[in-house]
């Protein structure tokens, strides 16, 4: 049993909490911490009401350290489940290094001013929690996160050598709003809007936002068009499987969405650099994100379900074979069971597994990892437990 710490009281800590509070048997203290203290309050409530168990709550500012060192060194955790924005991994990581406080978080660290994902910054912090014997677990939501432990097991128990490895990402649901974002308004535009980028051949080759597209179709929802983006995992997956070849990922969009996102860039909302407005400094783009709906309160009237999962290609004992791993996760059942909607279940379930992996031992090893550098056979095992259960098409048409 373990002392954890959650940073960050939006959707996905909404699940994660939710989530931890149904294993008290691994879990055997919870807190969590945001900017706002009423925030994590009021989350606290709904989770006690929902699992009887009680949360401690805090408030501290992530982009300071010493505020950070201060709740660490207060509170003693054993581990520090970091939900809140990107631009505070390092800043988390700091703290845990400085107080002996192991790390786990469900992005990877970008900077305010440049849209750009590069595991690069955390990568570099490996040498200090190895000498720390601290463990740093990174990227473990559900892409990247699930993504790469599908890979791992398919890895371990399906190929001998990946060589092609497609991730796809279908949102079929509906939440009836004009437009809004499934998570953080800012993190979702600026990973949208930039260029695309995928691997091939030992190169990564860039390409304009949305060039790249075409029609997949999804176990229980049918085809959707899906377009090439560059997320993060990518850099992970083919540094630890060298035989891949190609690695790509897909997601989907509506019409209605990217047409809303086209406008938001023609007129300048998107920008993530200051600008003035009645004598004051303001990013757009944070301005957007406080006027549009927020992803935490988008679950109780959506409708449909999301469809998540590896399509990968390869060679097993000198034959082609062909796996795609997926999961479906419906909205509704999500907001029923913790009041937040499926993309924040789909990252936060995974976090909690993350967790109670590194608890219980099975994921503990000083250094900094991504999480298919771990044995994926328990954390397989408990998605089908937790709410997020997977299936496989063996040798099926990839379409890819």
């Amino acid at each position: 049993m373990g002392k954890v710490l959650v940073i960050g009281a939006g959707g996905v800590g909404t699940v994660a909490l939710n989530k931890i509070a149904q294993h008290p048997e691994v879990f055997s203290d919870v807190m969590v911490a945001s900017r706002t203290l009423s925030k994590c309050q009021g989350l606290a409530d709904d989770v006690k009401r929902r699992t009887g168990t009680s949360i401690k709550t805090a408030a501290v500012d992530a982009d300071d350290v010493q505020q950070l060192v201060r709740l660490f060194e207060e509170y003693k955790p054993d581990l520090v489940v970091n939900l809140a924005l990107p631009y505070q991994d390092l800043t988390i990581m700091d703290a845990c290094l400085e107080c002996g406080v192991n790390y786990l978080d469900t992005a990877n660290y970008e900077p305010r001013d440049e849209a750009h994902f590069e595991y690069s910054w955390q990568w570099a912090y490996k040498d200090r929690f190895e000498k720390a014997g601290l463990t740093a677990i990174l990227g473990c939501g559900f892409d990247p996160g699930v993504s790469g432990v599908f890979t791992a097991y398919e890895a371990k128990h399906r190929f001998d050598e990946i060589q092609y490895l497609d991730i796809v990402d279908c949102n079929a649901g509906n939440h009836g709003m004009a437009f809004a974002t499934n998570f953080n308004p800012e993190i979702n535009i600026r990973e949208i809007t930039q260029k695309g980028k995928y691997y091939e051949n030992g190169k990564w080759i860039e390409t304009e936002p949305q060039e790249i597209h075409k029609p997949l179709t999804y176990p229980n929802i049918g085809p959707r068009e899906s377009y090439l983006l560059y997320h993060e995992e990518l850099e992970s997956l083919v540094k630890n499987y060298p035989t891949i070849r190609r690695a790509r990922f897909w997601m989907t969009f509506g019409q209605e969405y990217l047409t809303h996102l086209r406008v938001i860039q023609n007129i300048g909302m998107a920008r993530i650099d200051e600008v003035e407005y009645n004598g004051m400094k303001i990013v757009p783009i944070q301005f957007l994100k406080a006027v549009l709906p927020n992803p935490k309160d988008l679950g109780q009237n959506y409708t449909g379900e999301t469809s998540i999962g590896c399509r990968i290609r390869g060679m097993k004992d000198g034959r082609e074979t062909t796996v795609y791993v997926y999961n479906n996760c419906s909205h509704h059942e999500a907001f029923l069971e913790t009041g937040a909607q499926g993309v924040s279940y789909t990252t936060g379930v995974p976090a909690m597994i993350g967790a109670m992996m590194f608890i219980q031992g099975k994921w503990k090893r000083p250094g900094v990892w991504n999480v298919e550098e771990f044995d994926p056979d328990p954390f397989m095992e408990q998605l089908n437990k937790c709410g997020l259960p997977w299936h496989e098409i063996v040798d099926g048409d990839l379409e890819l």
